[in-house]
């Protein structure tokens, strides 16, 4: 099994109980966790049986300790985390959404930790021993200058070890505002491009696609994908969500792969067809599951040809929906039971 290095921030998650508001729930108590996407991403690869690490930086106090206990619960190699007596532990807030009513994320992760500390304070020859892969996402270099230089280092030092990459633009509207004289999104458009030009595996959603790469949006999917290939030539493979909200708690989810060398696109659960999510229980960190399980199955030699790795990253995504909090809570064997059409729900006895 292949080392994947996971590289982002994880934060303290405050959540509403149930689908409180924030002013009925406060002043009061709210559901505290971890969360970030390449730390989630790392966790469900480790529960699948991978090889997953986690680098960031953390705060060296008891916020910072308690993160690193809750990742190695999950699995997750934190040999190179960097405490650091610099920065502080990012937060945000969560209020879920309900029916018609829309959830709502709040950042508080100014100065963090990880968006202050710079590339020089890690020691690469030891994080990419043995690596094969390299996993990123859009949000870290949304966070800082700092921490957009940090992918650009990190990208070079995979460059140098003939290391894969893989990145999940996840754009988030409400960060990339560290140069003030551009918009969050002409920022993100022009950091995102540079990353993406130097990635093996993208994943990404058509908005993504048409906002921060400027490719045409009247294309269909599979046109889209090789449009998004052409103008970004070391791609060997772009997966492509698909996601309707019927309402905060109904969701259709699906999702496509272009293979690059085949020039074909795969989709799952199939051409038509989409997975419909009638109880949402919790949305958040439902694409970092398909990210992970996308990985996990690419590195899976019964799983990594690019039907039966975009069906079972989909179905990961899927089961996600069910489980409260950042991190996938699911197994191999649920997956693969969901991608065999067992989707009842009957209680396993």
């Amino acid at each position: 099994m292949s080392r994947f290095v996971t590289l982002g921030e994880i934060m303290v998650r405050l959540s509403t109980p149930g689908f409180q508001r924030f002013e009925q729930a406060l002043p009061g108590s709210l559901e505290t966790n971890f969360g970030g996407a390449e730390a989630s991403v790392a966790a469900l690869i480790n529960r699948l049986g991978g090889d997953a690490a986690f680098v960031t930086a953390l705060p060296e106090n008891a916020l910072g300790r308690s993160c690193l206990a809750t990742l190695k619960r999950q699995g997750v190699n934190v040999d190179h985390v960097l405490l650091t007596d610099k920065g502080r532990m990012g937060l945000y807030f969560v209020e879920h959404g309900v029916n018609q009513r829309p959830g709502q994320v709040i950042y508080d992760r100014d100065q963090s930790s990880c968006a202050i500390t710079p590339a020089s304070d890690y020691d690469w020859e030891a994080i990419f021993a043995d690596a094969v892969w390299l996993v990123i996402s859009g949000i870290t270099p949304a966070l800082s200058s700092t921490a957009a230089d940090l992918i650009g280092v990190v990208l070079g030092e995979a460059e140098t070890r003939g290391i894969q990459v893989a990145c999940d633009m996840n754009y988030r509207s409400k960060l990339w505002r560290w140069h003030p004289s551009d918009s969050p999104e002409q920022l993100a458009a022009t950091t995102m491009q540079r990353i993406v030009g130097r990635i093996d595996l993208l994943i990404c959603g058509r908005s993504d696609a048409v906002m921060t790469l400027g490719i045409d949006d009247d294309s269909e999917i599979e046109s889209l994908a090789s449009e998004i290939s052409r103008q970004y030539p070391r791609l060997s493979r772009i997966a492509m969500t698909r996601r309707r909200s019927v309402s905060s708690t109904h969701q259709s989810f699906a999702a496509s792969l272009y293979d690059v060398n085949r020039r074909q696109m795969f989709h799952a659960p199939d051409a038509d067809g989409t997975y419909e999510i009638t109880d949402v229980v919790d949305r958040i960190g439902t694409g970092d599951a398909f990210y992970g399980a996308l990985l996990f199955a690419i590195d899976t030699d019964e799983l990594s040809d690019s039907k039966s790795a975009v069906a079972f990253a989909t179905a990961a995504a899927c089961l996600a929906h069910s489980i409260s909090g950042d991190f996938s809570l699911i197994s191999r064997d649920e997956i693969e039971a969901l991608v065999q059409g067992d989707g009842a729900g009957r209680i396993v006895r």
